[in-house]
C-alpha cells in the first residue's frame, strides 16, 4: 500500500514550498523588527511590540480575515496591487505564503531579539571607537553575532510554518494544488467517510516534517547558547 497518493504529496510538497516562502519573506522583516525592538530607547517601543506579538494573541481567523479585509480584491492593498501589477494574493500559493509569514513572524522577531540582546554592547562601542558607522557595525559586528539567532529564526519559522492553518484556510481557502496545504488536507480527509486512515498518514507524515524541523531549531539555538 502506498504511503500516499500523488495528490496527497502534492499537498506535502506545497506546505514545504509555502514554509519556504514565508521565511523567506519574513526573515528580512523580523531581523529589522527585532533591530527596532532591542533598542530600549526607541519611541512607541511598547506599541511596536504588542503590534508585532499580535498574531499571537488572536486567533489564527482573525488574522485572516484581516487579511482578507486589506488584500481582498476589495480591500485597499488588494485593489492596489490588481491596479498596479493585475495581481491578488487572495485564494493563491502566494496568499497561502502570507497568511503563514505573518502568523510565524513573531516567533521570529523573539528569536533574533534574544541575540541581538545578547550582543555585547562593549563590541559595538569599540567598532564605532575605530571609526565604523552604524551600518559597517551592523554588518561586521551585530549581524555575525546574531547569526546563529537568526538561523534559528529561519528554522522555527519553518517548523511552525509546517501547521499553519487557521489564517491559511480563511485567506486562502482550501484548493488542492494551489494553497491546499498539510493541516488543510488532513482537515479535507476527515470531512470524508471513511478518511481517518488517510488523515493518519497525512498527520504522520506532518509529525516527521514537525519534529525535523524541531530538531534543527534547538541544535541552532544550543549554538546560540553557547
Amino acid at each position: 500500500m502506498k504511503l500516499l497518493e500523488p495528490d496527497q504529496w502534492v499537498a506535502v510538497w506545497l506546505t514545504l514550498r509555502v514554509g519556504a516562502i514565508a521565511v523567506c519573506g519574513a526573515l528580512p522583516v523580523a531581523l529589522l523588527l527585532a533591530w527596532l525592538l532591542a533598542r530600549p530607547r526607541l519611541p512607541g517601543r511598547p506599541l511596536l511590540d504588542a503590534a508585532v506579538h499580535l498574531p499571537m494573541v488572536l486567533p489564527p481567523v482573525v488574522t485572516g480575515w484581516l487579511l482578507l479585509l486589506l488584500f481582498g480584491v476589495q480591500g485597499p492593498l488588494g485593489a492596489l496591487l490588481w491596479r498596479l501589477f493585475h495581481a491578488r494574493l487572495v485564494f493563491t500559493t502566494a496568499g497561502a505564503a502570507l497568511a503563514t509569514a505573518v502568523m510565524t513572524l513573531p516567533l521570529m522577531v523573539r528569536t533574533i531579539r534574544l541575540s541581538l540582546e545578547a550582543i555585547d554592547p562593549g563590541l559595538l562601542q569599540a567598532a564605532a571607537g575605530l571609526g565604523a558607522g552604524g551600518l559597517d557595525r551592523f554588518v561586521t559586528v551585530t549581524l555575525p553575532l546574531a547569526a546563529p539567532g537568526v538561523l534559528a529564526a529561519a528554522a522555527i519559522g519553518y517548523a511552525a510554518s509546517l501547521g499553519e492553518f487557521g489564517a491559511v484556510i480563511t485567506f486562502a481557502a482550501n484548493i488542492p494544488g494551489r494553497t491546499q496545504t498539510l493541516p488543510l488536507a488532513i482537515y479535507s480527509a476527515l470531512q470524508e467517510p471513511g478518511g481517518e486512515a488517510v488523515a493518519a498518514r497525512l498527520a504522520g507524515v506532518s509529525l516527521l516534517l514537525a519534529l525535523g524541523g524541531l530538531m534543527v531549531s534547538e541544535l541552532l539555538l544550543r549554538r546560540l547558547r553557547w
